[in-house]
């Protein structure tokens, strides 16, 4: 399956968008290819794009007092940006970094409220995946402040195990607000704790 076939199904999974109107829509995206390490968006920039994640791993963090504040971690068939600086218009306070190899579509913020303008369909996706987006980010925030420490760590290992194989322990310890001491002590907790249950 083609990248653009997947980017195509993405769109249509959220509502119909006549042939014609997809393929222009289809047409107005770049595709991007970062090599591991390689930053999409670094602090201070203008986010002028909403991203497509067609294949890879794309963490967004900010640096504060000198430490990697881990905020999402993005893998395939999601759609994405540094949401704040994309509505506002203000430069970025944060980094969107590739954690391996990615291939991501972008399309310019220009082309798609023009496209939003003169389309229905197009407008309603647009408007569908920007919520979706914004629940994301509203939900993490939710986790990090009614959970624990181990609630979130056995949550991420439930909804997202393949993170803990793609993924070095400091980044997911961030992502959690652990320390990597900390989490490797939840984890040798846990799995103690299933160990005995065996």
């Amino acid at each position: 399956m083609t990248s653009l076939q997947n980017l195509k199904n993405k769109i249509l999974s959220y509502n119909k968008v006549d042939d014609d109107v997809l393929d222009y829509w289809l047409s107005l995206y770049e595709r991007i290819d970062l090599k591991k390490g390689e930053a999409l968006i670094s602090s201070g920039q203008m986010v002028n794009y909403f991203y497509y994640l067609d294949a890879g791993c794309i963490y967004y963090y900010k640096i504060q007092d000198g430490e990697t504040k881990v905020l999402e971690f993005y893998t395939e068939d999601i759609f994405f940006t540094d949401l704040p600086a994309y509505v506002k218009g203000s430069p970025s306070r944060y980094y969107l970094t590739a954690t391996e190899k990615s291939t991501v579509f972008a399309i310019k913020k220009s082309n798609a409220e023009m496209s939003f303008d003169n389309s229905h369909q197009l407008e309603r996706f647009g408007r569908l995946s920007m919520q979706e987006a914004f629940l994301k980010s509203y939900s993490r925030v939710e986790r990090m402040n009614s959970r624990t420490n181990e609630e979130r760590y056995l949550r991420l290992l439930e909804k997202r195990p393949d993170l803990f194989q793609r993924l070095p322990q400091y980044l997911i310890a961030s992502y959690l607000g652990l320390t990597p001491v900390g989490l490797s002590k939840i984890r040798k907790r846990v799995g103690q704790r299933e160990s005995d249950c065996v």
